[in-house]
């Protein structure tokens, strides 16, 4: 059984036709609203329900998990029932449950529906919400982590139609001690640094925070990736037991570059590594500071030189793919959750310091070595083509 939480109480007393549940991290606001629109299922039989991300990857590892995992543990899950073609659930009273992306324009303006629940809303556009909205007999559920404001703060909060909370780690009691232990770490951090203060103050506290110093702040999420594309090469960032290994391939698509991620996993040997990417006939760039695991990896015959490193060769290779048009497939959640959050520090009074926080940075470091060393010449200048 579940433990009841504050938060589960909280949402369950929002009765508008908008309900937007703002909070910060690990306050179990997905998880908290999914049981309520099985309930909701469960209840009133021929309801139509849609979950709705930017992406079906974020679907997959998000929204649709914690559904499969709460219908199991819930006694309600009957495999059979469960499209995963078309990710509809089908409940035995003519109620169903759908996932789709929000990037699917014949969807968006497809069906109607009873109820609406858009996961982590900010991470899609206003017109795609409003194409869902009117769509939409009953009521939605929004929820998001507040990094910065956007339309929601804009458009909905001061509605009359609207119901707003918001939550932190504080109202999920279920939450295991641990990471409370690590969350709370953050508030002493925020003490001395401008990056803490805005992360304490967003997944700590629920609070909008402050778009300030991001490095990559404009990209374009593709859904796949043309056939005429041409594959540059990969890079990998090495990692193993707190760090994820990464792997970020490079594709040229006319006078545009494609970045997708292709992996992204902690302990990880260099025998794994070899089995996760032996099929991929290409170039590979890793982190020249392990030149062991390069060795050993060309040694199981694959295609990799270590990357081109110097003093400046972070902020080159930052202002090299600040300089060029990279997409983002749909597919890599963890490189696009990345690129929303890689920033330059800051000193103690919060000024911007030319180096970026060592945080965020797997698969952009990975995405910076295959893309400043796609032609490496002899005269060890950094090259793309």
């Amino acid at each position: 059984m579940f433990q009841k939480t504050t938060a589960q109480n909280k949402i369950a007393n929002l009765k508008k036709r908008v309900r937007v549940v703002q909070g910060g991290t690990s306050s179990s606001k997905t998880y908290s609203i999914i049981p309520m629109l099985i309930d909701y299922a469960i209840k009133t039989p021929l309801s139509e329900i849609s979950i709705v991300a930017e992406s079906v990857p974020h679907l997959r590892r998000g929204a649709m998990k914690d559904f499969i995992k709460i219908m199991i543990a819930t006694g309600n899950f009957i495999d059979s029932n469960f499209n995963k073609t078309n990710l509809v659930y089908h409940f035995t009273n003519g109620s169903y449950i759908e996932f789709f992306s929000a990037d699917m324009p014949d969807r968006l303006r497809g069906a109607r529906r009873d109820v609406l629940f858009i996961n982590e809303c900010n991470n899609i556009v206003f017109d795609s919400y409003y194409q869902l909205a009117i769509r939409t007999k009953k009521f939605i559920y929004l929820d998001y982590n507040p990094t910065n404001e956007f339309w929601v703060h804009t458009e909905l909060v001061n509605d009359s139609d609207t119901d707003f909370i918001i939550l932190t780690y504080k109202d999920n009691e279920a939450l295991d001690k641990a990471i409370v232990k690590e969350i709370e770490k953050a508030r002493e951090k925020a003490k001395t640094s401008a990056y803490w203060r805005n992360w304490w103050l967003v997944y700590g506290l629920g609070q909008t925070g402050l778009t300030q110093g991001i490095i990559f702040p404009d990209f374009k999420i593709i859904d796949t990736i043309p056939q005429e594309a041409r594959l540059l090469g990969v890079g990998i960032d090495f990692g193993f037991t707190n760090d994820p290994t990464t792997a970020i391939e490079l594709y040229k698509y006319n006078d545009t570059y494609i970045a997708n991620e292709i992996l992204y996993k902690t302990g990880l040997t260099n025998n794994d590594i070899y089995n996760h990417l032996k099929h991929i006939n290409s170039f590979f760039v890793a982190d020249s500071a392990e030149p062991k695991s390069i060795f050993e990896l060309q040694q199981y015959g694959l295609n990799i030189v270590g990357a081109n490193k110097g003093a400046d060769s972070i902020n080159f290779g930052i202002q090299l793919l600040q300089s060029k048009n990279i997409s983002l497939t749909s597919q890599s959640t963890n490189l696009i959750k990345e690129q929303r959050n890689y920033s330059w520090d800051t000193d103690k009074q919060g000024k911007a310091l030319q180096k970026p926080i060592d945080r965020y940075n797997h698969c952009c470091d990975a995405l910076r070595y295959i893309a400043t060393n796609v032609i490496n010449n002899n005269t060890g200048k950094y090259h793309i083509i």
